[in-house]
């Protein structure tokens, strides 16, 4: 199952205001995300937030298509809120106000993907 890395620039020195604000995120309405067809396109396994500097990485845990996963996070109520409070500590502007918006920026902020172990991929496991 795999994991993708979506990166913010933050302004540094605001560590703990940014790490309040993700203390109380509303997490998302259901873990299952639909395609553009809507059926099911995948699941959102889990997503943890780091931050170091003036970078702020959210890890998400998915399995399924994964531009799927913007869309779904775009149409959370959630997600906004926390897009509204963090715009002040954001080094660079960028308007997630709508699904368009908000995918681009998915898009545009996912880091490159090097490497991706799991115990399922382990040649102990096999």
């Amino acid at each position: 199952m795999p994991y993708a890395a979506i990166t913010y620039r933050v302004k540094p020195g605001h560590e703990e205001e940014i790490a309040e604000i993700f203390a109380g995120f509303q997490r998302v309405d259901s873990p299952v995300f639909t395609g553009d067809d809507g059926a099911a396109a995948g699941r959102l396994l889990g997503t943890a937030v780091f931050l170091k500097d003036d970078v702020l990485v959210r890890v998400i845990h998915y399995e399924g298509e994964f531009a799927a996963i913007a869309r779904h996070m775009a149409g959370q109520r959630g997600v906004h809120l926390i897009e509204q409070r963090l715009a002040p500590y954001l080094q660079e502007q960028r308007d997630t106000s709508d699904e368009a918006g908000f995918s681009r920026y998915f898009r545009d902020a996912v880091m490159r993907c090097i490497s991706q172990l799991s115990v399922q991929t382990h040649p102990a496991a096999r």
